[in-house]
């Protein structure tokens, strides 16, 4: 188990690599997240729906990612609301005021039951866990690190991130406060993100483990890899980069989702703020929501949709999901976000949604490329893969696809529900083409980061342990 000493300090990105290790050494692995917070997510072969960083992990094991892999995914939507999604299926909003009650009893069990499942078919399954472990205030409800590590009773890494500071205190402060019995799994820590020298540290880390009786087991660097992000601070990583070239804007709705669709690009895309304008923009970009039309009536209200709107048939505008819906004639709402009521879309698109049932449509397709839209015209004809994962029904006039998506007359704008369209080698090379830049897909970032953590981290006691488990011998 890779628990953490705070939210996003790289449990996802080490539970990755681990899972590749082992994967390269030949055992059956799978990785579980108990209970995942995301606004990204991955709608698996059969049309459940995951936490996004829980199919790469999969992919990382060299296995094709299943609901059971994070039986609980938490969508938040804003004021305190979330989706719940139980074993791939979106069973309703809750509130987190009172979202436990008297759900923890039955979603214990579908945690349990889903760590069974997985245990019984694989040998070796890599858990990560949520946020910081230590949430003293949470212990009897927290699914995703107490619950569970005393279910599965696994050795367990604590992570701590370095970059942010104070990694020896919430290291020590983390370890300190776990119960006695959770406490007595820990096999070691790791401190990531390091960007000075490591033999600064060596002191510190020496009265760590004296104080601990716990290992250090390695230091990583600060990795600028493509693994994908989970929430919002991700966004700020991404802003931060030192990119030179960002021609592509991808607008910050307010409850933006799925912005991992844009990972391979990042190099070449920027966040645009609704009361940002649109300077050295030559590609728009409004990504998916978790709610459509209340960002779509912040974005019309803006300073930054008045320049979309403007821009339309100059630039490339282009909508994935919730921002498809959003570039319509209309909306309408027959009960099942906002009550009953149509409101007016950006109308850059001769489409029209419809939300007649809370059900969500989850699958993966492929479709064949019409080339009628800007950049796509570069692929016409060739397949394309993606997923879905939205409610609401879009009728259209000019499909982009072979029968989805719309584009308008000029092709300058068009529209699909595709997730993942840009993961796609041929739709990455036309958007080069377009901007007059190579855009690569980064195949071996599993392998990539697998060595990185084999190099810097000492995983011999935690292997050592898995062998006498196992019966086995690396």
């Amino acid at each position: 188990m890779v628990g953490g000493a705070t939210s996003s300090a790289g449990k996802s990105l080490i539970a990755a690599a681990l899972c590749r290790i082992l994967a390269k050494r030949g055992y059956d692995v799978a990785p579980f997240k108990a209970q995942n917070m995301s606004l990204n997510s991955y709608v698996t072969k059969n049309g459940k729906e995951i936490a996004i960083a829980q199919a790469y992990q999969a992919f990382a094991a060299g296995i094709e990612p299943d609901e059971r892999m994070n039986p609980i995914l938490l969508k938040p939507k804003g004021k305190f609301i979330s989706q719940l999604v139980v074993m791939g299926e979106a069973v309703g909003d809750v509130d987190s005021r009172n979202y436990y009650g008297n759900k923890v009893e039955w979603l214990k069990k579908v945690v349990e039951d889903a760590y069974t499942s997985l245990a019984e078919e694989y040998e070796v399954i890599v858990i990560e866990g949520a946020g910081g472990m230590a949430e003293i205030n949470l212990y009897e409800r927290d699914l995703a690190n107490i619950h569970i590590a005393r279910f599965a009773m696994p050795d367990i890494i604590i992570v701590g991130d370095i970059d942010r500071g104070g990694v020896f205190a919430s290291l020590f402060g983390t370890y300190s406060l776990l119960p006695d019995d959770v406490r007595a799994m820990v096999k070691g820590f790791i401190i990531n993100r390091l960007r000075g020298r490591e033999d600064v540290l060596y002191s510190g880390i020496k009265q760590l483990e004296e104080m601990t009786c716990v290992p250090v087991l390695g230091v990583l660097p600060y990795l600028e890899y493509s693994f994908p992000s989970e929430d919002s601070l991700n966004i700020e990583v991404w802003e931060n980069g030192n990119h030179n070239f960002q021609p592509v804007g991808i607008v910050r709705l307010p409850r933006v989702s799925n912005f991992t669709d844009f990972e391979f690009m990042r190099e070449y895309t920027r966040f645009l703020n609704l009361n940002s304008g649109l300077d050295g923009c030559e590609i728009v970009i409004i990504p998916g929501t978790k709610d459509t039309i209340a960002d779509l009536v912040e974005l019309k209200n803006s300073r930054l949709g008045e320049e979309i709107v403007e821009k339309a048939g100059e630039i490339p505008i282009i909508g994935i999901c919730g921002g498809y819906q959003m570039m319509g004639r209309e909306l309408i709402d027959m009960g099942v976000e906002h009550g009953k009521l149509r409101v007016r879309g950006l109308g850059l698109l001769d489409a029209v949604t419809r939300f007649e049932k809370y059900e969500k449509r989850t699958a993966q397709v492929v479709k064949r490329v019409n080339g009628d839209g800007v950049i796509l015209d570069w692929i016409a004809g060739q397949k394309v893969w993606g997923y879905e994962i939205h409610k609401g029904v879009t009728e259209s006039a000019r499909p982009v696809f072979e029968d989805e998506g719309c584009v308008s007359e000029d092709g300058m704008c068009w529209g699909t529900y595709l997730h993942g369209l840009f993961w796609n080698e041929n739709v990455l090379k036309a958007l080069g083409k377009y901007l007059g830049v190579r855009i690569k897909r980064q195949e071996n970032w599993a392998d990539v980061i697998a060595g990185e953590v084999e190099k810097r981290v000492e995983l011999g006691v935690v292997m050592d342990d898995l062998n006498v488990k196992l019966g086995q011998t690396i």
